[in-house]
């Protein structure tokens, strides 16, 4: 199972265990972070959810190992022909996450189950109910319209 989350305006493809280095995040060592714009996510089973334009109800989650500076790069900067010559040195900082989990919406799908079963438990119950009704109903009014000629007569 993996997932393509979006985060500090990249997008990462993560799994369960990775080792992923993310632009400076504002966590302390030890923490957890949850990473909720999720793009896209491919399932075990095959299933693939592409998000318009993230897929709601899943969450990816990890834990800060680190923070640290990249390895520095050299800028530098010249005019040909005028004896202008720039020298700078730049580190980028990252916050080094391991990836514990992609929580899925199982939850959901569990109560979306169950609804499904409420439903058709419901909807049996109901034909049983109204099977049981009619011939009820049948003689509830065949009683009352006895009752109703017994008083007119009696009224007479």
């Amino acid at each position: 199972m993996y997932a393509i989350i979006e985060s500090c305006g990249k997008q990462y493809k993560v799994a369960e265990g990775d080792v992923v280095f993310f632009e400076k995040l504002d966590v302390e060592e030890g923490k957890k972070v949850t990473f909720d714009n999720v793009v896209l996510v491919s399932e075990e089973d095959g299933k693939v959810q592409i998000g318009n334009p993230y897929v709601k109800g899943i969450k990816v989650e990890g834990k800060v190992i680190s923070h640290g500076k990249a390895k520095k790069i050299l800028v530098f900067k010249y005019k040909a022909k005028k004896n202008y010559r720039r020298t700078q040195g730049h580190r980028q900082p990252y916050t080094k996450v391991e990836i514990t989990g992609i929580k899925t919406s199982t939850a959901k799908k569990a109560a979306e189950k169950e609804e499904t079963a409420e439903k058709t438990e419901t909807a049996v119950e109901a034909k049983k109910t109204v099977k049981a009704e009619k011939p009820a109903e049948a003689k509830k009014t065949t009683k009352t319209a006895e009752v109703k000629k017994t008083t007119k007569t009696e009224k007479k």
